[in-house]
């Protein structure tokens, strides 16, 4: 029986039952949605372990590259991720590998998984090594630091230097990566230039617990992304403060307001930010114990500094880089985000937590549809 097939109806029938199952319909149209395909996932962190996971676990073949070469060899030997994701056996269709040539050559699909301050980096090494016309798809959730880019226009700029082309695709949406491991039900949206490419990416990563929506807002997809992670941190804060459930709420609404009004100005549609990509993940990164940005907010609304948090930290907390880059892309497209402003003081200028929450509640007195305003 097909691997895709034998693992969506485990839960239902009984071994025995399934090894003598035979469908009484056609089911490559629904239960396999794509052909079996070689992906390279690059980046052997978290995120880039569970999504190499889920994929390989439906029978793609993956090869998952870290920059750790003791690291990737311990994963290939161990069928594990014990530094990231330790609870979690390796598919054999699964192969971790330092070489980045090796993981890179010949792959129809790639998908990008590393820290938006090493992504360039990174991703030229990649683009040397690509043919043909890839599908190449941003599970990051950053803004470059210097150049205020997307990762999907940090990926064009350096596909455009090099002569070379590729279709590009984002992935978003609240989904942790334990939880992604675990198998738990979870939804995302994906995101690419035309409804094609989108639907490829959606069939890719279509399982009977991953459910994939699509769009064609990448820009969307992506500030929704990168921008709730400073939200994140600052829901935390309130955490860590002590101020209740009522403060999360504030935060998360007019958190989203925020995040809205900046992606509107950059040509993204509102509809995206009541999505998953945008609502959905600014819920989970404020309110799910999982959630690395929340963390680090918890510990600066208790009182600990920021270089104390960051160096006890295994993985990376995208909000605290992500905070500097969207204040200056907020600074330049001259939208008022007065929660992300108060953040970069508290994480930039050392601005007290307590001070920063005081200055947003005593700001000038608004109507709330001023945002509906901002977008006519």
């Amino acid at each position: 029986m097909d691997l895709r097939i034998f693992t969506l109806l485990t839960p239902y029938f009984s071994t025995s039952q399934l090894l003598n199952f035979t469908p009484p319909y056609k089911y490559s149209t629904f239960l396999t949605m794509s052909e079996f395909q070689d992906i390279a996932v690059i980046g052997a962190g978290s995120w880039g372990t569970a999504l190499a996971k889920l994929l390989s676990d439906q029978g793609h073949r993956v090869t998952l590259w870290g920059h750790d070469k003791a690291h990737v060899e311990a994963v290939q030997a161990q069928r594990r991720n014990i530094k990231y994701l330790p609870d979690f056996c390796l598919a054999e269709t699964l192969t971790a590998t330092h070489d980045l040539r090796l993981a890179v050559a010949g792959k129809p699909v790639i998908l990008m998984v590393v820290p938006s301050h090493v992504s360039r980096e990174v991703f030229r090494q990649v683009q040397a090594e690509l043919t043909g016309e890839p599908i190449i798809i941003s599970a990051t959730k950053g803004i470059e630091n210097d150049t205020l880019l997307t990762m999907t226009q940090v990926m064009t700029e350096e596909l455009q230097a090099a002569g070379k082309r590729a279709r590009l695709g984002v992935l978003a949406g609240p989904s942790f990566a334990k939880e992604v491991a675990q198998r738990l039900p979870t939804a995302v949206s994906v995101a690419a230039g035309n409804k094609e490419t989108a639907a490829a990416i959606q069939r890719i990563f279509f399982t009977d617990r991953f459910r994939v929506y699509t769009s064609t807002d990448m820009i969307g997809l992506e500030l929704g992304g990168a921008l709730k992670n400073p939200i994140a941190i600052a829901a935390g804060i309130c955490d860590g403060a002590g101020y209740g459930t009522n403060t999360r709420a504030a935060l998360i609404t007019r958190g989203l307001a925020e995040i809205t009004r900046l992606g509107v100005k950059m040509g993204a549609s509102p509809l995206t930010f009541a999505g998953l990509g945008g609502l959905g993940d600014l819920v989970l990164t404020c309110t799910g114990d999982l959630s690395r940005n929340r963390t680090v907010g918890i510990k600066l609304g208790q009182g600990r500094t920021l270089s104390a948090i960051l160096a006890e930290m295994e993985m990376v907390a995208e909000g605290v880089k992500t905070t500097r880059s969207a204040w200056h892309l907020a600074c330049r497209e001259k939208v008022d985000m007065p929660i992300l402003e108060q953040m970069y003081l508290v994480l930039y200028e050392d601005k007290p937590c307590a001070a920063a929450v005081h200055d947003l509640l005593t700001r000038d007195l608004k109507d709330e549809d001023e945002f509906s305003a901002d977008l006519n």
